[in-house]
């Protein structure tokens, strides 16, 4: 960039008409903000998103929706849908600040929060973004745990013909996964692991596939569709865990969705011309419909399966004991694709953290200074600094650490679908459009964003309600970093 400025000074001082000329290899490379040229296009930003949602949150649906019935189950979700494709289109808006071709970039959620709402707005927002996003990392820890579990499960079982119960603990399982994502952290940036995203989306359609095939075949197998239209019937569960519950489905449905999040981090890799917004509302389009209707496949199927009996996590709750070895291949699946996920949501705590801390203590060699280290077999040698590594690892083993201490799929899934839904889905891109299209206070338009963000908090409220007050009956019965599957 320091030569191009250079070049455009020198040109200045002469009437020179094509200057357009020097510029032009710069051009070519680099962004209207002097980044490198974004690459993006709508299919890449659709499997960034699919990879993002279509993540864990798909094996709890089937539990969820036998929560809640054959009539409020699906319509939650797709009311779920509709509000996240609304809100997502809004935060599209918000990428550039002021003018939608030419304003200037956000490139992350929080960039925009601050640029358009301010500082105090910008603070809080920070604050549940990030804790947000540890308890992602937290969440896949625990699924990924339970999945490697499963695996060893299921063979234990096929061999000793299922009469061995095969209780085992899963911390040597999250200690496992911890490592593999302390291996993995060091790789710098969001962008250059395109193929994670690839792998990952893979990953997440093979054990939904499978999780949806083993529900149809059981339905055939069955020869009715189970479940009722009200859902699990009083009798199974009291009238005050029925609520609980209905409660939690609400927070495990809002997480299956949640991840407006990281939707700018995505349109910062598209490239423009057309306007990055275009691409991006035609990207959570395609990526929406099609992670709903799976999303209701898989749920439906999994409860028309098992009826009231619909288990908390899909292939790991021992709904199915065969074909064992494809359940195996679903869970291998599940933690092949979560060891990818788990670095997508961690990754804008890392560079935050980073970022904070160069700002903070420039000149500190220690915490600032870049060493290089030559990798065989690599054509660029690997940089990193002293911080990079301490904080990245150190992050990992702390989730992992929570993680053995309350190992509950559903309930810690519910506590943040509840907790990032209302916030970072609703009200912040709600609030960053009415400020970015100067809507008028109390016009109509105002009035119904209004109406629609209380809504979300209302459900937001008392889904985490439900999911904590499972946390507590939970940990009546459990004893840390003991338990026994």
């Amino acid at each position: 960039m320091g030569e191009t400025a250079a070049a455009n000074n020198h040109y200045h001082g002469h009437q020179v008409f094509d200057v357009a000329v020097p510029q032009q290899p710069a051009f070519k490379c680099f962004d209207d903000d002097g980044r490198l040229k974004r690459t993006g296009t709508v299919w890449t930003a659709s499997a960034h998103i699919i990879t993002a949602v279509i993540g864990s949150g798909v094996l709890s649906l089937a539990w969820a929706i036998a929560q809640l019935g054959w009539i409020a189950g699906p319509a939650v979700m797709l009311l779920f849908s509709f509000v996240t494709l609304f809100s997502s289109s809004l935060l599209t808006d918000c990428y550039r600040t002021g003018d939608a071709v030419s304003g200037k970039r956000n490139y992350t959620y929080m960039d925009a929060v601050r640029s358009i709402l301010g500082g105090f707005k910008f603070k809080i927002c920070g604050l549940i973004q990030y804790l947000n996003l540890f308890g992602v990392a937290i969440g896949y820890t625990i699924a990924a745990s339970i999945s490697m579990m499963a695996i060893k499960r299921s063979n234990c079982f096929h061999k000793s013909g299922g009469k061995d119960p095969c209780h085992m603990s899963s911390n040597l399982y999250m200690i496992i996964f911890g490592v593999t994502e302390i291996l993995l952290s060091q790789v710098p940036d969001f962008d250059q692991i395109w193929w994670i995203s690839i792998v990952a989306a893979v990953m997440s359609f093979t054990y939904s596939a499978i999780g949806l095939a083993l529900g149809i075949v059981q339905v055939a197998a069955n020869g009715v569709f189970k479940g009722s239209l009200t859902g699990i019937s009083i009798g199974t569960v009291t009238q005050t865990q029925k609520i609980w519950r209905t409660f939690q489905a609400l927070g495990d449905i809002a997480f299956a969705y949640s991840y407006s999040v990281v939707l700018i981090e995505i349109q910062d890799t598209v490239r423009s011309p057309p306007s990055e917004s275009k691409t991006m509302k035609k990207a959570t389009k395609l990526s929406i419909a099609v992670t709903t209707i799976f999303y209701m496949l898989c749920g439906s199927m999994g409860y028309a399966a098992f009826g009231d009996a619909a288990p908390g996590n899909l292939l790991t709750g021992f709904g199915f004991y065969n074909p064992f070895w494809l359940i195996d291949i679903a869970n291998a699946a599940i933690v092949i694709h979560l060891i990818g996920a788990y670095q997508v949501f961690s990754q804008p705590i890392f560079s935050f953290a980073e970022k904070s801390v160069s700002e903070r203590f420039p000149d500190n060699d220690l915490l600032t200074k870049e060493l290089e280290f030559k990798i065989p077999g690599f054509r660029s040698p690997y940089k990193t600094n002293v911080f990079r590594v301490v904080f990245r690892c150190s992050f990992v083993v702390l989730t992992t650490v929570i993680s053995m201490l309350m190992p509950f799929f559903n309930d810690v899934v519910g506590i943040l679908g509840a907790l990032g839904f209302w916030p970072l889905t609703v009200y912040f891109p709600i609030e960053m459009y009415i400020k970015q299209r100067k809507v008028e206070k109390w016009s109509t338009r105002w009035v119904c964003l209004q109406m629609l963000s209380v809504s979300c908090l209302v459900i937001s409220v008392v889904a985490g309600v439900g999911s904590i007050a499972g946390v507590m009956l939970d940990l009546k019965v459990y004893k840390p970093f003991q338990t026994t599957y």
